[in-house]
Formats: structure tokens, C-alpha cells, sequence
């Protein structure tokens, strides 16, 4: 029989709510700021007031029950009523902690300035930023929300596609005066790439921009595109680029231009359970209006010298 919850249980339900939302302990855990028993302490007396499990674990993480599906729409009612009096001074105030994982380039140029604006306006609002390159995962990934390169395919979570951009590839002067200036894509055989650790990289729509090349030698190689950027500007071969960071680089030459260019695109994921609290509504809603509005987005192709010097 369920039986009624005191106030004691508040810490309780914020614990089963975080756990609930990100699918891990130990995410929750750092959320909250205490340590994994504490959690499991929190979760284990509210399942003993509510009578029943609330949690299950899966290989996919921690999920839902029936039972903790219908305490969790309780949970967030509570969980708003706080919000709304924690907020009586400065309405329309969002305040929470969101943990977001999203590709380095991305992470760097487009989440954390959107992020710092939007703290601006929501001081209360707490992030965490991850820069990782992967495929979304199918797992519950302690994450609120997850940018991933290529259309993601995963259960029980919704995903929404925030823009296009292209690969193309770029040289130093120096590196083409001493190693040649590719006039056709054959050519590429006798140089060397600057791209993603071929064994480290798990992301089809990264491994699969190669295709369209001939074999090339690897130069240096790494799962940070600002390890391939400086690669590639310390005339350490040619590298595969994406467009709308190589433009602020003055000193890279476009290379086959007219001849080789590859589409990709970053999606947002986010399950069901984080995408109803407010503040990961909000984070979502402001990377999607940033995406929108951004530079980044395919623009009309300009053919152009294939290694112009000047």
C-alpha cells in the first residue's frame, strides 16, 4: 500500500528525479553534489515510503518502473511548485543543472558561448559541457543532452537535426610549396592527411568522409579537431576540414575545392524524461535558435582555384 510522503522525502524525490533523467548514479551523484551512497540511500527510502520500485536496472542504464513513471509526474509537479517559489522575487528565472556532451568543435564555438548567454539571463542555471565525438549512444549516458555528427538512431529518446555543414580539404603554402599542389583528386596518393584515428573513430558519418578520396598516408592523426587544425598549420600535411572554422584561418589554402566536398551534420538528442524539465528545455531551445542562427549552415557553392596562393 502507498503510503504518504513527508517532507523529509524532498531530498529523496530531487535524487529519483536526477537518476530518472540522466540514467546513472554516479551522474546524479556529481549533479547533486554528494557521493553515489547517498543516492542510493535517498532512492531506497522513497521506494520504501512509496512501497514499490521506482527503478530498474537495464543494460541501457536505470529506468522507469509503472510505479516510478506515475511518482515521477508527482516529482516534477513538486519540483515545479519549488521552482516557482524559489523564483517569487525574480520571475520567469529557470534555474537547474544541465549536462551536455557535443562534439569539440561544436562544444567550443557554438554550446559554450550559447551557454554563457543564457546563464547571463538565467544566473541559476548550472552546465557541464563534455566534448566528445560519438555516435549517440543507446545506453543511458548520465547526459541531459547529447550533439552528435549524423542522423542518430536510438530508442526512447527524440532527436532533432540543428544544422549542415561541410568537410573540405586545406594545406599550408609552405606545406604545398615543398610537397606540390594537388591538381586532381589522384593526386592526393602522394600526400599526407591530417584526420580522426582510423581505429578511435566510431562515428559513420566522420569515417565514411574518406570514401571519396584515394588512399592516402596518415600524418597526424587525432580525435580532437584542434589537434588536426594545428597539425595542419604546422605543415604537417593536408587536412580534412570543417568550412566554418577554416575560415578563420587565414593561413590555410584551399586544396581540390572545385573537385572534392563532403556533407555532414550535427543532431541533437535528448530523452524524454530530461527533455521535461524546464532547464534542459531551455538548454535545447537556445541551441537550436544558435544553430539556426548561426554562420555555419551549407551556404551556396563558390568554385574556387584549387590551391590558390596569394
Amino acid at each position: 500500500m502507498q503510503r504518504p510522503i513527508d517532507y523529509h522525502h524532498l531530498e529523496s524525490l530531487i535524487a529519483f528525479l536526477t537518476v530518472a533523467r540522466l540514467g546513472r548514479y554516479t551522474a546524479a551523484a556529481n549533479v547533486l553534489g554528494v557521493n553515489h551512497s547517498t543516492i542510493s540511500r535517498r532512492i531506497a527510502s522513497l521506494q520504501q515510503a512509496m512501497g514499490g520500485r521506482l527503478l530498474a536496472r537495464s543494460a541501457q542504464g536505470w529506468e522507469l518502473t509503472e510505479l516510478g513513471r506515475r511518482a515521477m509526474a508527482s516529482a516534477e509537479a513538486i519540483e515545479r511548485a519549488v521552482a516557482t517559489i524559489g523564483a517569487a522575487d525574480e520571475p520567469g528565472q529557470v534555474a537547474g543543472h544541465v549536462r551536455v556532451a557535443a562534439p569539440d568543435a561544436f562544444s567550443a564555438h557554438l554550446a559554450a558561448p550559447t551557454l554563457a548567454k543564457l546563464q547571463e539571463s538565467h544566473p541559476q542555471l548550472v552546465f557541464d559541457l563534455v566534448s566528445e565525438t560519438t555516435r549517440a549512444r543507446q545506453g543511458r549516458t548520465g547526459m541531459d543532452l547529447e550533439i552528435v555528427i549524423g542522423q542518430p538512431q536510438v530508442r526512447r529518446a527524440v532527436s532533432h537535426l540543428l544544422l549542415k555543414y561541410e568537410l573540405r580539404l586545406y594545406a599550408t603554402k609552405r606545406y604545398l610549396d615543398l610537397h606540390g599542389t594537388p591538381g586532381k583528386l589522384e593526386d592526393l596518393r602522394d600526400h599526407a592527411l591530417n584526420y580522426y584515428i582510423d581505429t578511435a573513430l566510431t562515428v559513420d558519418k566522420l569515417d565514411d568522409a574518406t570514401s571519396g578520396l584515394p588512399a592516402m598516408r596518415r600524418a597526424i592523426s587525432s580525435n580532437s579537431i584542434a589537434v588536426q587544425y594545428s597539425a595542419t598549420m604546422g605543415h604537417g600535411g593536408i587536412g580534412l576540414l570543417p568550412t566554418f572554422l577554416s575560415r578563420h584561418y587565414e593561413a590555410l589554402v584551399p586544396v581540390l575545392h572545385d573537385q572534392f566536398t563532403y556533407e555532414s551534420e550535427y543532431w541533437l538528442v535528448g530523452r524524454e524524461e530530461a527533455l521535461r524539465n524546464p532547464a534542459v528545455q531551455l538548454t535545447a531551445t537556445a541551441l537550436h535558435e544558435a544553430a539556426e542562427g548561426s554562420q555555419w549552415h551549407l551556404a551556396p557553392f563558390t568554385p574556387a582555384p584549387s590551391a590558390a596562393h596569394s
